[in-house]
């Protein structure tokens, strides 16, 4: 028996279900029933796009602000060690030079 595959939906997709259940008056149970999903994902999807309308369903490469200054700092943190340990390596060639 092979595993279901699991499904992805679209942004697009993801808005306008939540547009249903705000906009046109479908209880969120009867649309998550018509469109063939979970009513808990329909849920979150809801309370997704209430919190942050611009930043959400990122999916498909698209990061938030936050991970991308995450991964920005990451990156200079570890060009940061690199000219220190170089930093370092250097000072102690030239201690032993000066001896």
């Amino acid at each position: 028996m092979m595993p279901d595959k699991r499904r992805t939906y679209t942004a697009e997709f993801k808005r306008e279900a939540v547009h249903l259940v705000t906009e046109q008056g479908y209880a969120l149970a009867e649309a998550a029933r018509n469109l063939g999903l979970n009513p808990h994902m329909l849920q979150r999807w809801k309370r997704e796009l209430v919190e942050e309308e611009h930043a959400a369903f990122p999916g498909n490469g698209r990061v938030s602000f936050a991970q991308e200054e995450l991964h920005r700092l990451r990156e200079e943190n570890m060009r940061l060690r690199i000219e220190r340990d170089i930093l370092k390596k250097a000072l102690g060639f030239f201690a032993s030079e000066s001896r």
